[in-house]
């Protein structure tokens, strides 16, 4: 059975953050994400988690300016310097917290020299902290234009050439039905590279229900791949979160 968790940067979003986790707890959600949470008391997040019986699933290397910079910037060569700096702060944070994942986005880039200062950063990240699991994650061009890991193959790509056991793939359903409209192939093609999995609507990255995306069918190609890892709720409530989320009782997540 899946093992669903709850992006709480956009989930519970009409309650304080530490009260997100009861109420993740309360819906049923046994993990939980937290995109950046370095303006934050971290001890009152790792509390707030324990009492609620979650695990903190994934969290993001720190943009270079959160108040209105980029988002990200591994592969942006100018701020190497900045990333492994920045780097470290996430480490700290996700030992802290005892995250499973810590997701390193490229950021805004392009050309063989992004290429390789990515793989040079991500290979650096990967040897700094061996013990702990790196994800990257292809993002599509309507929602994050510029954004240098623009496809799967490339994500690929970057992940061979680094060659590091501890750096997978974040496999964002929607992000793949955005960029290949075939969520189930794309899935089939990387899964051997997966280490997170995330999910949503793929109208208006809304709640995950069945409709442009056969999440049905995606979740039989997950299970049978022998992935153990957690699916992860990372979408925008239509209204409040509790009015949208039927789709965790439904027979199409639990067959």
């Amino acid at each position: 059975m899946a093992r669903f968790a709850a992006n709480l940067t956009h989930l519970f979003n009409e309650l304080p953050m530490l009260e997100r986790f009861d109420a993740a707890s309360r819906a049923g959600f046994r993990g939980a994400e937290i995109l950046f949470p370095y303006d934050l008391v971290v001890p009152d997040l790792r509390r707030a988690a324990d009492a609620a019986g979650l695990d903190i699933v994934m969290i993001t290397c720190p943009p270079p300016n959160w108040a209105g910079g980029p988002r990200g910037f591994a592969a942006v060569p100018e701020v190497q310097e900045r990333f492994r700096h920045d780097f470290e702060r996430a480490l700290r944070v996700a030992e802290a917290l005892s995250a499973r994942h810590i997701h390193v986005m490229a950021g805004k880039a392009k050309g063989p020299e992004a290429y390789a200062c990515l793989v040079e950063n991500l290979g650096w990240a990967a040897h700094r902290a061996p013990h702990a699991s790196l994800t990257i994650e292809p993002k599509n061009a309507t929602d994050k234009p510029g954004h240098f890991l623009d496809s799967f193959d490339l994500a690929l790509q970057v992940i061979e050439a680094v060659g590091a056991p501890n750096l997978g793939l974040q496999f964002d359903a929607y992000q793949a039905h955005m960029m290949t409209g075939d969520v189930l192939n794309t899935f089939k093609a990387c899964q051997h590279r997966v280490h997170h999995i995330q999910i949503a609507g793929a109208t208006g990255r809304h709640e995950p229900r069945d409709g442009d995306i056969d999440y049905a069918e995606f979740l039989r190609a997950v299970e049978a791949s022998g992935y153990s890892g957690w699916i992860s709720a990372e979408y925008h409530p239509r209204t409040t979160t509790g009015a949208g989320l039927h789709w965790m009782s439904s027979e199409l997540y639990h067959s």
